[in-house]
C-alpha cells in the first residue's frame, strides 16, 4: 500500500516516541524488581484499568472480532465469550481482591500463600512456571500472527508479513527492556488515547457511508438479531457463498449449544481466576485489594471504543466489499476486511493515525505479556534457584535477557502457526481447560494441596498440548471438556493420594484472602483461636453481582455496534439496561467495597 508522506510521517513518529519513552523511563524501571515488573505499586488503579484494556485492543483480536461481527451480525458479539471476556467481571466483583490481598509480584509467587513451603507447594510453582511461559509464548504467536498480516497490507515498503513482524517485536521489546512496567503502562494509556480517536474516527465514516438500506441489501436476515435459536439460520447463500463455509469451518452452525458451552466453560474459567499474564500482573501491581476490584471493572468500560471500530469496520466491509469477497479464489480471507476498509475509505491524516493506533494496539498486547514472562523467568526461575542472593541490579539485566529470549521464542513459532483463529483457538480452549479446574479448586476446597496443583496442571497442559496435534482448530471448543477432564482428574488424585497442607498454611491463607467454598476444617480452627474473626464473604452476594455484572458487559459491547447500524430501539434497550445494571453494581458492589 502507498501511503502518503503525512500518513507515513505519523507512523513513525509514534514508533520512535515509544523508544524515547523507554529511554526516558529507563532510570526509574531500574530501581528494583517491584518498581521494574509492578511500577512500584503506585499507579493509579484508574490509569492501570485503561492500561490493562489497552492491551486487549490488540489488532490480531481485532481482526477476529471484525470477521465473526461481519459473518455471525450482532450473534457475533456472543463469541468473545470464548476467551471469556466476562472473567473481568468476576475479577471485579471479588478474585481481584483475594489475589491482591497476597502482596507477592508474581502469580507462582502467589502459589507459596496457599500451598506454603513444602514440596507439594514447590512442584506447584514450577507447574504454574510452565503455564505461564506457554501461555506467554501463545500470546506472542497470536500477536505475531495478526501485526505481520497488518503491517504488510498496510505499510509502504515491499516486505514480508514476517518481516514487519520481526521488526515491530524488535522495537516493542526495545522499550519495554528499558522501561519495564511503568513503560508498558504509560505507553498503554498513550496508545489508548490514539486508539480511541481512530474508533472515532472509523465509526463516524461508517455512518456517513452506509446507510440502513444499503447494509440490510447485503445481509442475510436475523442478522440484526442479538438472539438465536437452536441452529444460528443464517443464509449467505445468496449473498457470499463462501460464508456458509466459514460457518461450517468454524463449528458454530448450532449456536445454542456453542453458547451454553462457552457459558459453562467461560464460568468455570473466570471462577479460576486470572491466567498470570499481564491481567494478574496489573492486579498485583494496584495500590491495594480495593483498587484492583476497580481496575478491573474499569476494564469493561474502557473498552467500548473498540466495539465503535469493530463495528465500522465491519459495515464498511459488508456494504463495499461483499463482491470482492465473493469472487476471491478459494476461501475467502474474512481476518483481512480491516486492511481493505481502511485503505479504501481514510483520508491523508487519518490513515495514519488510525494505522499508528492501530499497531500501538498490537504493541499494547505485546509489551504486556513480554513484561509479565520476564517476571516468570527472572523471579521464579532464576532468582529462586539460580542466584537467590542476586543484587538488584543483576536481577534487572537478567530481565533484559529474558525479554529478549521469550521474544525470541514467539517470533520463531509464529512463524509456523496457520492463521490468528487457530492460535486463538488453542489458547482460549486448550490451554484454558488443562488450567482451569486446579485454579478453581485452589480457592474454595481446604483439602486440595500442592501436589494436587501439580498433578492437575501437568495433566491439563500435557493434554491440550496432545489434543493440538490431532485435533482441528474448529474442535477445539468441544474438546474443553476433555482437557478440563484431565486437569480435573489429576487435580483430585493428586490430593486425596498426599497429605493436607500444613493447617498453618491453610489458616494463613484463610485468614488473609478470606474467600467462601469449602473451608469448613480449616474455619473451626480459625474460629477457636479467633472467636472475633469473620470473612465477610458471601457466595450468594459475589455470584449474584456477578450476573447483574455480566448484563452490564454485554449492555456495553451491543450498544456501539447498534449505533453505527443506526438501531435505535435497540440501542436504547441496551442503554437503559446499561443504566440499570449500573446502579445495582453501585449499590451492592461499589458501595460495599472496602479498604483491606
Amino acid at each position: 500500500m502507498t501511503l502518503h508522506i503525512i500518513d507515513s510521517s505519523i507512523i513513525v513518529i509514534y514508533l520512535a516516541a515509544v523508544v524515547l519513552m523507554g529511554l526516558w523511563l529507563r532510570r526509574r524501571a531500574g530501581e528494583g524488581m517491584d518498581a521494574y515488573f509492578l511500577g512500584g505499586r503506585s499507579i493509579p488503579w484508574y490509569v492501570l484499568g485503561v492500561s490493562n484494556a489497552s492491551s486487549m485492543f490488540d489488532i490480531a483480536g481485532t481482526m477476529w472480532l471484525v470477521s465473526m461481527l461481519f459473518v455471525y451480525g450482532l450473534k457475533g458479539t456472543w463469541l468473545p465469550w470464548l476467551w471469556p471476556t466476562f472473567n473481568q467481571i468476576f475479577l471485579m466483583i471479588y478474585l481481584a481482591a483475594w489475589v491482591r490481598r497476597s502482596g507477592v509480584v508474581t502469580g507462582a509467587e502467589w502459589i507459596g500463600t496457599r500451598f506454603g513451603k513444602g514440596r507439594g507447594a514447590e512442584l506447584s510453582r514450577i507447574a504454574i512456571v510452565v503455564f505461564a511461559l506457554i501461555s506467554v509464548i501463545s500470546f506472542l504467536i497470536y500477536a505475531y500472527q495478526g501485526v505481520g498480516r497488518f503491517a504488510a497490507a498496510f505499510l509502504p515498503w515491499d516486505w514480508s508479513a514476517d518481516t514487519y513482524a520481526m521488526l515491530l517485536m524488535g522495537i516493542t521489546t526495545f522499550y519495554v527492556i528499558l522501561g519495564g512496567m511503568f513503560s508498558v503502562v504509560i505507553t498503554d494509556v498513550f496508545q489508548f488515547i490514539m486508539l480511541t480517536i481512530a474508533s472515532i474516527f472509523i465509526a463516524i465514516i461508517a455512518m456517513n457511508n452506509v446507510a440502513p438500506g444499503v447494509l440490510h441489501a447485503v445481509i442475510p436476515d436475523g442478522w440484526k438479531n442479538l438472539f438465536f435459536g437452536y441452529t444460528l439460520d443464517l443464509d449467505w447463500s445468496g449473498l457470499i457463498p463462501s460464508v456458509t463455509e466459514k460457518i461450517k469451518a468454524d463449528g458454530y452452525n448450532m449456536f445454542t449449544i456453542v453458547w451454553m458451552m462457552m457459558l459453562s466453560k467461560g464460568i468455570l474459567t473466570s471462577m479460576a481466576g486470572p491466567a498470570p499474564n499481564y491481567d494478574m500482573q496489573r492486579i498485583l501491581a494496584t495500590r491495594g485489594p480495593r483498587d484492583s476490584a476497580l481496575m478491573s471493572g474499569m476494564v469493561s468500560a474502557a473498552l467500548v471504543p473498540r466495539w465503535l471500530m469493530i463495528g465500522g469496520i465491519a459495515v464498511l466491509g459488508l456494504a463495499f466489499f461483499s463482491t470482492e469477497l465473493r469472487v476471491m479464489e478459494g476461501a475467502a480471507d474474512f481476518e483481512m476486511l480491516m486492511p481493505f476498509v481502511i485503505r479504501e475509505f481514510f483520508p491523508v491524516g487519518v490513515t495514519g493515525l488510525v494505522i499508528a493506533g492501530l499497531l500501538a494496539a498490537y504493541m499494547s498486547t505485546f509489551d504486556s505479556t513480554v513484561n509479565a514472562g520476564a517476571a516468570y523467568l527472572v523471579n521464579d526461575l532464576y532468582k529462586r534457584y539460580i542466584d537467590p542472593d542476586a543484587s538488584e541490579k543483576k536481577v534487572i539485566w537478567m530481565s533484559y535477557g529474558a525479554s529478549i529470549l521469550i521474544v525470541i521464542v514467539g517470533v520463531v513459532l509464529g512463524t509456523q502457526a496457520e492463521s490468528i483463529h487457530s492460535a486463538m483457538g488453542w489458547i482460549v480452549t486448550g490451554l484454558w481447560g488443562g488450567f482451569t479446574i486446579p485454579n478453581l479448586l485452589k480457592w474454595h476446597w481446604w483439602r486440595f494441596n500442592g501436589y494436587g496443583y501439580f498433578w492437575g496442571m501437568i495433566s491439563g497442559i500435557v493434554t491440550a498440548m496432545i489434543l493440538a496435534q490431532i485435533v482441528p482448530a474448529s474442535d477445539y471448543l468441544y474438546y474443553f471438556p476433555v482437557t478440563m477432564g484431565a486437569g480435573a482428574l489429576g487435580s483430585i488424585v493428586g490430593s486425596l493420594s498426599t497429605k493436607p497442607d500444613e493447617m498453618d498454611d491453610l489458616k494463613a491463607f484463610y485468614t488473609s484472602v478470606r474467600p467462601w467454598g469449602f473451608w469448613g476444617p480449616v474455619a473451626t480452627e480459625v474460629k477457636r483461636e479467633q472467636p472475633q474473626f469473620e470473612t465477610g464473604a458471601s457466595a450468594f452476594r459475589d455470584l449474584s453481582n456477578v450476573a447483574i455484572g455480566i448484563i452490564w458487559q454485554m449492555s456495553l459491547v451491543v450498544a456501539p455496534v447498534y449505533l453505527i447500524i443506526r438501531e435505535w430501539y435497540a440501542m436504547g434497550i441496551a442503554l437503559a439496561i446499561a443504566v440499570g445494571t449500573s446502579y445495582w453494581l453501585k449499590t451492592r458492589w461499589y458501595d460495599q467495597l472496602t479498604n483491606d
